[in-house]
């Protein structure tokens, strides 16, 4: 017998006793709702006839008080309205009789009712022949206790029927209970048997997926001989058969692959201690899972110490696991500048400087399941670049008193020889004039960027509103702005907090914006100079429309001697790595965002004063 075989027939025996328990409800409920029927149907409406028949009498005997009042019109029409709806109810009541007794007292009812109206009709006639007492004294006499002997025969018609419909319910209360205990019973006994078939039917199919899942926890140990026993004929015997099947050609697959697999990692590893930069990989706690030669000689530990070290417990620069920890909440790699990425480690009395990358390791779903950190050694690159800046620096003083030995000469023949040289002599004086001015200003700009690299130049700092500084930049520039149709602007809030900066060198790096700014705006231009709070920092803006910066050269702008292809207006292409220099200083940063034809943004950031 197959397994869908075994499953279907201990569904159906469950159906079988669903079935039979909702077959012996159904019995109950309609002989209940029979009974209940019964109630219904042949007592209330005798009921309701036996109430609406007082009512309708009632209302006859108010008739025949507002006659002896005086309202004699009104009084007999309320008896004959009354009397109609009376007699519509009798009939009624005639024809709903059901019950034993009920047929004697509808036809004493009928009878009284009759006598009633004759003895009416006659106080009528009374009425309008004798005095009110003697008036009074017929009604008494004859009206009165007629009214009250029907009155009483329709409370008692009511009652009688009353009672038989509670009998009724207490009948249908019985059947009730009756039902519900031979349901419960035959349900009980359903559920008793229906529980038993299946845990022993479950037990059955159970047996052999416990073997399964022993065998594929063998398996997963590395114990490729594990074999399940085949007991069946039906779907979980073939399962077994294939389950073998399977484990025997893994067995034969291991066998076959293992060399290959080790060959593999120990390539691996080989590749890993061969690379000269440091890799340590972490996962998602930043606890150390591996790490690379190099990484353990750049960091100072032994093998054996890895398995417990944290991020925290290798590199004492917190800037570097604080980027990994980013990367693990957001799955994304920060993207740093190369001069924020560099990281210096001591060993000892050993000092190097080291440029780091942090890469996510992702698994088969995408998700992240490491971070891989890279330790590559520029100390040798720095050495190089501070050898740089210190010739730079030293062949920019040199180079400042001849190249003022001579413009002083190049000017005093300007002077007293303009009247006696051709004015072909005096064109190339007056541009040789132009060219030393522009080495000197070349050169002073490399001896101040020399200087704020190296650390020499004393910041002033103090507390300054930030308007101050806007204000300077307009005084500045007011004249040129008066000269040309570009308008520069100024928003700011009026809560903004103080910043605490070099006044002069901040001044000169909105100056040296704006300056830029101002070159490349064409008529009608708008610059305009902005600040605002984020955080723990004074972020200042400086904004035009211009033609915009291309978006490979925005990166470079900030180094030495960049300058926009197509867009060179004369400068040396250093103001903007000065202004870099100097807000570097401050221990701020500054970027550009732009697009090409929707201008550009330059913004950099200042302390807030604590």
């Amino acid at each position: 017998m197959t397994l869908k075989k075994k499953i279907l027939i201990g569904y159906g025996v469950a159906f079988l006793l669903m079935g039979l328990v909702v077959a012996w409800s159904v019995t109950n409920l309609v002989s209940l709702g029979k009974a209940s029927g019964a109630i219904l149907s042949e007592n209330y409406r005798s009921i309701l006839a036996a109430e609406n028949m007082v009512d309708a009498l009632e209302r006859q005997d108010s008739g025949i008080l507002l006659i002896y009042l005086g309202d004699e019109e009104k009084g007999i029409s309320q008896f004959r309205e009354n009397e109609a709806i009376f007699l519509e109810w009798l009939v009624r009541a005639k024809d709903n009789i059901t019950i034993k007794g009920e047929a004697d007292l509808v036809k004493d009812i009928e009878l009284d009712y009759a006598a009633y109206r004759q003895y009416f009709s006659r106080w009528r006639d009374f009425q309008n022949n004798e005095k009110q007492l003697s008036l009074s004294e017929s009604y008494h006499e004859s009206v009165y206790p007629l009214f009250t002997k029907v009155r009483e025969e329709c409370i008692d018609l009511r009652h009688l029927n009353e009672e038989t419909m509670y009998a009724a319910s207490v009948k249908a209360g019985i059947a009730a209970r009756r039902a519900i205990w031979s349901t419960s019973l035959v349900a009980g006994s359903a559920l008793i048997v229906a529980l038993i078939f299946s845990l022993f039917l479950a037990e059955r199919l159970v047996r052999p997926i416990r073997r399964f899942m022993e065998a594929s926890r063998n398996i997963s140990k590395g114990d490729y001989t594990v074999q399940v026993p085949v007991e069946t004929g039906d779907e979980l015997g073939k399962l077994a058969q294939e389950f073998n099947e399977m484990a025997s050609k893994l067995l034969r697959y291991h066998e076959m692959n293992i060399e290959q697999i080790i060959s593999e990692k120990n390539k691996g590893e080989a590749i890993l201690s061969s690379i000269e930069d440091g890799l340590v990989v972490f996962d998602i706690n930043l606890k150390v899972t591996g790490i690379n030669p190099a990484a353990r000689e750049i960091l100072g530990v032994t093998l054996t110490e890895t398995t417990s070290l944290r991020c925290s417990d290798i590199i004492l620069d917190s800037k570097v696991c604080d980027l990994i920890s980013e990367t693990v909440e957001t799955t994304i790699p920060p993207t740093l500048p190369d001069e924020q990425r560099i990281v210096v480690l001591s060993l000892g009395k050993r000092t190097r400087h080291y440029l780091f990358s942090v890469t996510a390791i992702r698994g088969m779903d995408h998700n992240l399941s490491g971070i891989v950190l890279l330790l590559r050694d520029v100390t040798r690159l720095k050495e190089v670049e501070q050898l740089k800046s210190d010739f730079v620096m030293a062949a920019s003083h040199e180079l400042r008193t001849p190249l003022t030995s001579l413009g002083m000469s190049v000017d005093l023949l300007l002077e007293h020889a303009s009247g006696t040289l051709a004015a072909k002599d005096q064109e190339l004086l007056k541009a040789a004039h132009e060219e030393v001015h522009r080495m000197k200003a070349l050169v002073n700009d490399l001896l101040d960027l020399s200087k704020i690299e190296a650390g020499r130049i004393e910041m002033e700092y103090e507390i300054i509103q930030v308007i101050t500084l806007f204000d300077h930049v307009r005084t500045v520039f007011r004249h040129q702005l008066e000269m040309r149709p570009v308008e520069l602007s100024v928003e700011i809030p009026d809560d903004l907090p103080r910043v605490r900066a070099d006044a002069n060198k901040i001044t000169w790096v909105l100056t040296n914006l704006v300056s830029n700014a101002l070159r490349y705006v064409g008529s009608d231009g708008h610059i305009q100079l902005k600040a605002h709070r984020i955080g723990p920092n004074v972020h200042l803006f400086v904004q035009d429309n211009g033609p915009g910066i291309p978006q490979e050269y925005q990166l470079k702008i900030f180094q030495k001697f960049v300058q926009v292809k197509g867009q060179e207006t004369g400068g040396t292409g250093l103001g903007l790595a000065i202004c870099k220099e100097i807000v570097r200083a401050h221990g701020g940063t500054i970027w550009v965002e732009s697009s090409q034809g929707n201008g550009s943004t330059f913004t950099f950031t200042l302390p807030v004063n604590a």
